[in-house]
Parts: C-alpha cells; structure tokens; sequence
C-alpha cells in the first residue's frame, strides 16, 4: 500500500466515518441536543479526513512546476538543429480552466442551484420557513450533496447507489434536527410502512424498466384491486378467495399489457396508459351498479387484513406490520434472484442488448409478457394492502403511485434505457423518497411543494445517471 494509493484514501475515509458515526451515535445516545451532536461529528470527519489525507497524499514534487519544453521543432536545415522551443499546454488561461470546471462538475452545480433555489422560494412563500435552524440545515444538506457527488467520482459501479445512500443519510440527519419526534420509533416505523406500500408496487416498474420498458397502468390498477377487492366482499365473496381473485385480475391485465405492447414495439407507454384508464373506467362502471357512491365502495374490511397494512398491525410477537415484513423478505429475494439467477441474468441481457440476446435465443416475448403480468399482479396486492391501511375502497387512492414509481426508479438509478440497475437501487429510491416526504411534512410544507421539491431531486439524478453510458455502448 503505498502512499497516496486509492485504498490508503479509502481506508482513511472509512476510518473518519466509523470515528464521527460513532460519536453520533453516542451522542443521541446520552440525550445530547440534536444539533450540537451532528456539528460535532461533521467536524470530527472533516478533521480526521484532512489530517489522513495530508499526511498520506504526497506533496507536489519540483518536476510538476517545471515547464515542459520536449515539444522541439526541427526546423530544416543543416545539423537538424533546434528552430523553436514551444511550451506544452500546461500554460492555460484562467478562462478555459473555469469552463474546463464547469463541463467537469455541470451536475453537482445544477443540484446545488436547485437546491438553493427551492429554499428561496419556500422561505418567500411558506410563513416561518425562514429561520437559523432551517438555514443550518440546508447548508448540511448542500455540504453532503457536494460531498457525496465529489467522492461517488472514484465509484467504478454503484455509483448511484452510494450518492442514494448519502442523501438518504443527510435527509434523515436534517430531519432529526429540524423536526421534533422524526427520530422516534414511531416516525420510524410510519416511514416503513409507506415505503412498503411504494416498495410492491415498485417491484414490476423495476423489472418493466430493466427491459427497457414502462408501466403506466399501475396506479389504476392499484385503485381497482381497491374498489373491486371490497365490492366482491360485499358481495359474499370469502375474503381470502377475493384476494386471490383480485391478484389474478391483476396479472391478467399485466399480461395484455405485455401482449399487446409487445405486439406494437415502442408503445408500451400509450398501451399501458389506455389499459390503465380502461380497467379504471369499467371497475367505477361495475361498482356503480345500484350504488351512488360510483368510485367508492364502502363495507367491512377483514380484522387479519387490516393487521396486515394498519400501523397497529403486528407480527407474531414484533410490534411491526406485517407489510413490511412483506416487503423485506421480497426485497431481498428479488435483488438476490436478479443477481444469482438464470432468469434474472436474462432479464439484464435482454434489457442491455435485444440482439445479443436473441442470439443467445432467450425468449424477448417471454421475459416481456411476464414482467408485465408481474407488475400488474404486485399493484393488485399493493391496492389490496391499501384497503387493509384505509378501511374502504377508494378508486384514486392509486394516483400517487403513478409519479412516485417512476420516482423511486430513476432516484434510485436503474436506467430508463433498460439493461443496468436492479431493486436494490429501487429500495434506496423509494426510502429516500419516503424520508423526503415525511420531512417535508414534518416541516409544514403543502403536497403542492412536496411534488415540486421532489422533481427538484429527480432533475439532478437523471442528470448524473445520463453521464454514464449505456450498457449497449460497452459490450
């Protein structure tokens, strides 16, 4: 390990983190103030981090200042003897080095403009959003953005999910700063059980995705398992077989879905967009029958189901939902089964490039159908969840999830080009959107706002992810 080596740099950052998490830990630990806690373990790790590099990146040696004369031209003559002497390029104008650190750091410099811009706007427009604590904390957040961009640099893969895991953290140390009870165990646990309800119904946008695709029907789906789950209850229907019946109407609209864009190459969009309206339509047309509440089905939830999703929910002996139990165990599984799997290593060949893969003679129809037919069976059991949590059948309560999917998949970074990323990028996406909402709740913002300072987030995201090239350009 010699000095100045990328591991030697490594080490001392894991060193300056594990010392400064330490002392945050503790700190909260011995029921310190919050913000006496964070600045003292911000500078325990610039301090630690400074110190190691000075002492182990070498110092600038006296070759580097000297000039670079080798560019000699021989002008003709006799001897071959040297006409002129032209420096190298190392004499640059300031001008050029500045537009040089633009080009190099453009994504960094977007985030924090939008980031100050939003904080200037908030504090115009929202009563008592301009005060010290909210200003200390948007420079921690700004000085984490700046820092998890800078050393993501030296990240070969994964890049974007260390900067998801960075935010992540900083969005969670600003809230237990500036809102009362955000770290308590029951903010804590309100969190996970909205991330397990996005987190499902993430699972078949992520897949959709992986191949290049996009699902559009999922909200709508999302509110017709809803309504239709409750109505067939109404209707004597045995809850448990509801349930199952709900989930097979929601893999048999994912299989049209993926029939029929399959069928019209490049129209997933549209398809799933009309699909989704169709099953929306026709479910309010159903439930409506002998009803004046078209849109709405009201009636007696089942007590397990409402333990399933309710926040009073438990798991055998554990104080915890059972969704999110749920939504654990299916993270894991998938982000193993992608990885480690035959299907899962078609599913990344096909989604980075169609004609090696057909090559190959994996079946393109195939993946794509049922990826489809699994993201519409995962919104039929996230709508279903959802009546547990709300105790009636609302046929918009799936609206949110059309943006917050899409959301949650390109924050975390899998990209839209199909053939990179995975659900454990999707995880980090949907916590960090769930801790960003919650905080922006906490703080007293509007859901306007809440939708604006989140596409705020997702601008710079895409705009990082879209540096890297596509899987097609690298094999």
């Amino acid at each position: 390990m010699t000095r100045g080596s990328p591991l030697l740099t490594w080490l001392g950052l894991a060193i300056a983190f594990l010392v400064a998490g330490l002392g945050f830990i503790l700190g909260f630990v011995q029921r310190l103030p919050a913000l006496e806690v964070f600045f003292y373990s911000v500078a325990t790790f610039a301090i630690i981090a400074w110190v190691w590099r000075y002492y182990t990146v070498p110092p600038p040696t006296a070759e580097r200042a000297i000039p670079d004369f080798t560019r000699i031209s021989a002008a003709p003559g006799a001897g071959g003897e040297a006409a002129a002497v032209t420096p190298s390029a190392a004499e640059v104008s300031p001008r050029a080095e500045f537009r040089a650190f633009i080009r190099k750091n453009r994504v960094l410099l977007l985030s924090a403009a939008l980031l100050v811009v939003g904080f200037l706007i908030a504090s115009a427009t929202v009563t008592g959003f301009l005060t010290l604590i909210n200003i200390i904390s948007g420079l921690i957040l700004l000085g984490i953005l700046i820092l998890a961009v800078t050393v993501s640099q030296f990240f070969a893969q994964n890049r974007s999910a260390f900067i998801g895991i960075m935010v992540l953290v900083a969005l969670f140390a600003v809230g237990s700063i500036t809102v009362d009870g955000f770290f308590s165990a029951q903010n804590i646990k309100s969190m996970l059980l909205f991330a397990s309800f996005l987190g499902l119904a993430c699972i078949g946008q992520t897949l959709v995705v992986l191949l290049g695709g996009l699902d559009l029907s999922i909200p709508f789906v999302i509110g017709a398992a809803n309504v239709g789950l409750l109505y067939l209850i109404g209707l004597g229907v045995p809850p448990w077989l509801a349930v199952l019946l709900i989930l097979l109407a929601g893999a048999l609209i994912g299989t049209l879905n993926g029939l029929l864009s399959f069928r019209l190459q490049g129209q997933a969009l549209i398809v799933t967009l009309g699909t989704g309206f169709a099953v929306s339509g026709g479910t309010q047309i159903l439930t409506s029958i002998g009803s004046n509440f078209a849109g709405n089905v009201f009636g007696q939830v089942p007590d397990w189901l409402k333990n399933l999703a309710a926040m009073s929910g438990k798991t055998l002996w554990l104080d915890v939902p059972p969704v999110i139990i749920i939504w654990i165990a299916a993270a894991i599984l998938l982000t193993l089964g992608l990885k480690h799997t035959y299907y899962g290593r078609q599913l990344y060949a096909l989604g980075g490039n169609r004609t090696s893969a057909a090559r190959l003679s994996i079946s393109e129809r195939r993946y794509w159908v049922a990826v489809y037919a699994i993201s519409g069976c995962t919104s039929a059991l996230t709508g279903a969840l959802l009546l547990g949590w709300s105790g009636g059948g609302f046929i918009g309560v799936g609206q949110p999830y059309l943006f917050m999917t899409l959301a949650a998949v390109v924050v975390g970074g899998t990209s839209l080009l199909g053939g990179y990323g995975g659900y454990g990028f999707t995880v980090i996406g949907v916590l960090v959107l769930q801790v960003l909402t919650s905080f922006l709740v906490g703080i007293g913002l509007k859901f306007e706002w809440q939708q604006a300072i989140v596409g705020l987030l997702i601008l710079p995201m895409v705009a990082l992810y879209a540096r890297s090239p596509h899987i097609r350009s690298q094999i």
